[in-house]
């Protein structure tokens, strides 16, 4: 009869062989990688490719899985059921994932009167409501607006946020604003605009090369703390393959730094390069720093 010490001693041996056979979980990565639709803009403006076969590109040319759409190359279909019944199909069938609608030309959220203010957030609850249906996490915003002072412009972008996250909160979407010109490209000010909506689902897309006159850097820095996307803006690369204008490892640090672990996105710009070997270079960039 086996003794108690025999049994113990086999159970150990037991759980000893099963651990050698046991593959340590896989570490996640300190950032994913999606691709914004705008790196193909020239080639989808010249018609050369359909919004529809994008994911498809977007899986097959650059095995990136996670998809950043500009809604301006659909801007009829946020109501379409069969468009968005297909676009999601595909998506799913390549088992990728829908990330963010980049919303554009649906007015001034900061607009100086209520009235237009109003109309903004309602132009925008139709993509609200795509965005869900496609399962995204987030609809891009611009800030834009008109008044006699920032601060004017500020509070009546209080206002419009605040409106338009409301309703999108609903329907467990994000509301969150590029630095994209104007007003919206100085961090200090966007932060404190974002800081005042104090709401959970309005937040930030701090983009690289948006900043213009306002250090890129700092303004990284502004925004981190309300961010729910990050796009890597890149237009050309040297001989080594660095981006000419971001210096992108300093970037990712400040957005890693703050705790950010999600979707890094692919925004290829201006370029010199084709777009796919600028997609590539940009890719291959983002994967090196994230290794260092």
């Amino acid at each position: 009869m086996p003794t108690r010490r025999h049994f113990l001693t086999t159970t150990a041996l037991a759980s000893a062989a099963l651990g050698q056979n046991t593959k340590p979980t896989p570490k996640e990565p300190l950032f994913k990688i999606s691709l914004a639709q705008w790196s193909n803009h020239r080639t989808i403006k010249a018609g050369k490719m359909k919004v529809l076969d994008w994911p498809a590109y977007a899986a097959n040319t650059h095995q990136i899985h996670a998809l950043e759409y500009v809604t301006h190359f659909f801007k009829d279909k946020a109501q379409d059921k069969t468009f968005l019944t297909e676009l999601k199909k595909r998506t799913t069938d390549l088992n990728s994932k829908n990330v963010l609608l980049m919303v554009d030309g649906e007015g001034q959220i900061a607009a100086n009167s209520e009235t237009a203010r109003q109309k903004t957030v309602d132009n925008h609850k139709k993509w609200v409501e795509a965005a869900k249906f496609l399962g995204c996490h987030s609809i891009r915003i611009n800030c834009y607006g008109e008044g006699p002072d920032d601060k004017t412009i500020a509070s009546n972008a209080i206002k419009g946020l605040t409106s338009l996250s409301n309703f999108a909160k609903d329907h467990n979407i994000n509301i969150i604003v590029e630095n994209h010109g104007g007003l919206s490209s100085n961090g200090k000010w966007m932060a404190d605009v974002l800081k005042q909506v104090k709401l959970p689902n309005c937040g930030s897309l701090p983009d690289f090369g948006n900043f213009f006159d306002y250090d890129r850097y700092q303004g990284i820095k502004d925004l981190m703390p309300y961010a729910k996307g990050v796009s890597a803006k890149s237009n050309n690369f040297d001989k080594n393959g660095e981006e000419t204008e971001t210096d992108f490892l300093k970037a990712l640090k400040i957005v890693l730094k703050h705790g950010y672990r999600g979707y890094v996105g692919i925004e290829l710009g201006k370029s010199k390069h084709p777009e796919d070997e600028g997609i590539k270079l940009t890719k291959t960039l983002l994967e090196n720093c994230r290794t260092k």
